[in-house]
Formats: structure tokens, sequence, C-alpha cells
């Protein structure tokens, strides 16, 4: 049986809309703008609203580079 915490590490990470908006210094409606227009999605658990880490990096990646040609 593998133990608990190792099990969690090899899941989905998640962070909170809060550690988005400080991470990339956005509002919280531009976050819901954001998802809203298919840039990720926002999950609930209970009361709480996380977005995948996983599709935050992806997201980020495809974000273009000023002065660089995409």
């Amino acid at each position: 049986m593998t133990p608990y915490s190792e099990a969690i590490s090899h899941g989905p990470r998640f962070i909170t809309l809060s550690q988005f908006c400080q991470r990339y210094q956005v509002s919280r409606s531009t976050v819901y703008r954001l998802a809203h227009q298919g840039g990720f999605s926002i999950v609930k658990f209970g009361r709480s609203s996380r977005i995948a880490l996983d599709e935050v990096e992806a997201w980020a990646q495809s974000l273009p580079v000023m002065g660089e040609e995409r």
C-alpha cells in the first residue's frame, strides 16, 4: 500500500485563486475572465476554488513574448 503523502505528491497539484493573482499580478476578476476565455479551468472543492497547476503553467507558456514573433 502506498503511503498517503506519497500518493498526494503524484496527483494533480492545485493553487488557489489568490495564489494565482499574486503570482501573475492580476485581479480576481481577471482570473475569472481568463478562465471563461478557455485559458484554464477553475475547480470547486466545497467552497474553495482552485486551478490545476499544470493548466496554469500551460497557459503561461502560451503567452506571447514581447519582441518575439510566433
